[in-house]
């Protein structure tokens, strides 16, 4: 008998993890523009009625503010970071702050770059935390800044509904005594954050020791939200949003504070849920506040997304992070 010969299996090859991770952030792109496709088309309806130069004004404010995040980014740690790089993994982490939930992507983003530059994860830890107390403490020190010299500028009552304020402050209170207690009944854990006080306050001192670095990252995070909030301004003038600037700016500031305490359930977003009512609380008509939105989350959010998802892939690949 002729012995039946069976076919040679080919070996299956593998494809390596760093291809994965370049292609993964546009995977993440398609199925958020898929999702969201209606509010897409409908955001590029209202651009396509504003008027150019104030768009072009928004469109140029945005891109500065990758420019003071970099800034205060490297305000953050004594070494000087490569300034090309570091505005690229802005302009990347972006994009994988608006994929990945609770604003992960960003910190991860930066986190991975501050260790590929030589930092010790410790350090770079530490420069991350201070970079996230600078940006609260500038966007709620404008916030009140503004407040106090435009004083009815804002309703706050649609943003912090009094029934809200118990249940907050309820959720802050346990969540402080919950930490509390873990801190003193774990042992490892107590450690642990005792170590991390420690660099982050020596880091501190060394960065507001030079005041270059101080001023940087002082300076990036007060720069940061009035970009942000000069968007917002420039895409509400482009639609004809009839509420003054000052009050326009207020009103961003306000809204992402409270999305930050209270998420607003429902619509297409906190983020965008939260600023619509800000601005009709402002005096803004609800259907032109609701464009200016729509418009305003379009130019920030939607249409860098793709680039910096590319950038983002490209980084990985060029083991930048």
């Amino acid at each position: 008998m002729t012995a039946i010969r069976l076919p040679r299996r080919v070996p299956l090859r593998r494809v390596p993890l760093r291809t994965v991770l370049c292609l993964l952030p546009l995977a993440l792109v398609a199925v958020a523009a898929v999702r969201h496709r209606d509010v897409l088309a409908e955001g590029f309806g209202h651009l396509a009625t504003a008027r150019p130069p104030w768009l072009l004004a928004a469109a140029g404010s945005t891109c500065l503010t990758w420019v003071a995040a970099a800034v205060t980014r490297q305000g953050a740690v004594v070494e000087r970071l490569p300034a090309r790089r570091l505005l690229a993994t802005q302009f990347a982490a972006g994009a994988a702050n608006h994929l990945l939930p609770s604003g992960l992507g960003a910190s991860a983003v930066n986190l991975r770059f501050m260790t590929v530059c030589g930092l010790p994860l410790a350090r770079s830890s530490a420069a991350l935390a201070l970079y996230l107390l600078a940006e609260s403490v500038g966007r709620v020190g404008l916030l009140a800044a503004l407040l106090i010299a435009f004083p009815g500028a804002l309703r706050l009552g649609p943003l912090l509904p009094a029934g809200a304020v118990g249940p907050l402050l309820l959720v802050i209170g346990a969540a402080a005594v919950g930490a509390a207690v873990a801190l003193l009944c774990v042992q490892r854990l107590r450690t642990a954050v005792v170590s991390f006080l420690r660099t982050a306050l020596g880091e501190a001192r060394s960065v507001h020791s030079r005041p270059t670095r101080a001023l940087a990252l002082w300076g990036g995070a007060l720069a940061f939200p009035a970009l942000q909030a000069t968007v917002l301004v420039a895409v509400g003038r482009a639609l004809g949003l009839g509420v003054p600037p000052w009050h326009m700016a207020v009103a961003y500031l306000a809204a992402t504070v409270a999305v930050a305490l209270i998420p607003t359930p429902g619509g297409v977003g906190s983020v965008e849920a939260a600023l619509i009512v800000a601005l009709v609380a402002a005096g803004g008509p609800p259907a032109v506040a609701t464009a200016v939105v729509l418009a305003f989350r379009l130019l920030t959010v939607w249409l860098p997304l793709l680039p910096g998802a590319v950038t983002l892939g490209a980084l990985v690949r060029l083991k930048v992070i």
